[in-house]
């Protein structure tokens, strides 16, 4: 499976942005999806989830302010990302569990500051 994110971009604080994460490959195989941010200096860290279920996990920093969705032929996963802040700038990845092995996206920069 393959993953390529896109959407990123500089925004002002209070912003929107929407996240897309497109995926390739044996679809059928995947099961949960998440997307990850790492900012500089910083470890990567989980931002949301999404199980195959439809269930969601939410990072405290992003309740709220974030929705996780994906489509129903699990082509696409989304990150609305609103009421940005300065400190949601990072780069964001994405991530998909298929047939039990982990595959990343390449990551796309978000910038929030004024």
């Amino acid at each position: 499976v393959q993953l390529q994110a896109s959407g990123g971009g500089l925004v002002q604080p209070g912003g929107s942005l929407r996240l897309s994460c497109a995926t390739f490959g044996t679809i059928s195989s995947i099961s949960d999806m998440a997307w990850y941010r790492q900012a500089p200096g910083k470890q990567r860290e989980l931002v949301a989830s999404i199980r195959a279920s439809g269930r969601t996990n939410y990072a405290d920093s992003v309740k709220g302010r974030f929705t996780i969705s994906r489509d129903n032929a699990k082509t696409t996963m989304y990150l609305q990302m609103n009421s940005l802040k300065p400190e949601d700038t990072a780069v964001y990845f994405c991530n998909a569990l298929a047939s039990g092995f982990p595959s990343w996206g390449q990551g796309t920069q978000v910038t929030v500051s004024s």
